[in-house]
């Protein structure tokens, strides 16, 4: 006959031990895994997670606009590593009284700036030079010889305008002195300061030139000059002489203190025009001057970017 399970005596309590032992070890595993010592387990082990969430750095969300400043902070140094000096201001030269010596117009031909070559009407090598300059790319003018207040009949220049010409030998020398100098693209005065303060004359001057569509650039020759204003009355390009660089052509000294308040204009107004002659003393000083213009923040650059 086979024994009941809880059967009573000895063996049966022992085995009433061993259930009641099994029963509990699987309330202990049941409570363990669901019940509230389950919280208490998973609690514990967030407990070393958290404390490590906590002592990580927080990072600082990075934004577009923040992105942005971290780049141009990088690109800081680069940019003033790059050059000194910005570029600011516009400088052109002029050189006059050229003409007769082709050897003196090369000589401005090989010089590195970009140098406008105003030249006399009517002289020997005129043509000859307006072209060379040409071809090498520079901008010509006509020098247009005008009356000056002092005027000597014996050393007048060819081609030059007066006050007391008719309306007809007027124009008649102007198509002269153009026809003379090929290629040119704007007119200076060389001397006039009789003419150029004479306003009836320089109307009628003006009106020519902007038949031909050609620019003014008043030497300043004489401060009445009325030449400037009445080209801007007829609505033609035009601009005034800044310095003149070498009146005192036999010091390089004063040649390169012109050349200073030439600069010195420039980086106020932020452009400026010099005109010189084709001197020795003024084309060394030139030579060694334009070889410092990119330090010195200054472009050379032909006349007619500077005409208003």
């Amino acid at each position: 006959m086979a024994k009941k399970f809880f059967a009573k005596g000895k063996g049966g309590k022992f085995d009433r031990f061993v259930i009641i032992g099994i029963i509990i070890a699987v309330l202990v595993i049941a409570l363990t895994l669901w019940g509230p010592l389950r919280k208490f387990r998973v609690a514990e082990e967030r407990k070393p997670a958290a404390q490590a969430q906590k002592q990580e750095p927080v990072k600082k969300k990075t934004g577009k606009k923040d992105r942005k400043e971290a780049r141009e902070s990088k690109k800081q140094p680069e940019i003033q590593a790059a050059g000194s000096f910005e570029r600011t201001a516009l400088v052109a030269i002029v050189i006059d009284d050229l003409g007769q010596d082709a050897k003196q117009a090369k000589e401005i031909l090989a010089l590195p700036g970009k140098i406008t070559l105003a030249v006399m009407p009517g002289l020997a090598q005129s043509r000859n030079i307006a072209e060379l300059a040409g071809h090498a790319g520079r901008e010509v003018l006509l020098h247009l010889p005008m009356e000056p207040l002092k005027n000597h009949e014996k050393t007048r220049s060819p081609g030059t305008l007066s006050a007391d010409m008719t309306p007809l030998a007027f124009l008649n020398t102007v198509s002269d002195d153009v026809a003379s100098v090929p290629g040119a693209i704007g007119v200076n005065n060389h001397e006039g300061s009789a003419l150029t303060e004479n306003k009836e004359a320089m109307k009628f001057l003006m009106a020519e030139l902007k038949a031909r569509n050609l620019f003014f650039l008043d030497s300043l020759t004489n401060p009445k000059s009325v030449a400037y204003a009445t080209a801007v009355e007829f609505g033609i390009k035009a601009a005034r002489r800044d310095v003149f660089l070498d009146n005192d052509s036999d010091h390089p000294a004063s040649i390169r203190k012109q050349l200073d308040e030439l600069v010195e204009i420039a980086r106020h107004n932020g452009k400026a025009i010099g005109i010189g002659h084709p001197h020795p003393a003024t084309l060394s000083e030139l030579r060694k001057w334009l070889a410092e213009t990119d330090t010195q923040g200054i472009e050379v650059v032909p006349v007619s970017r500077l005409m208003n």
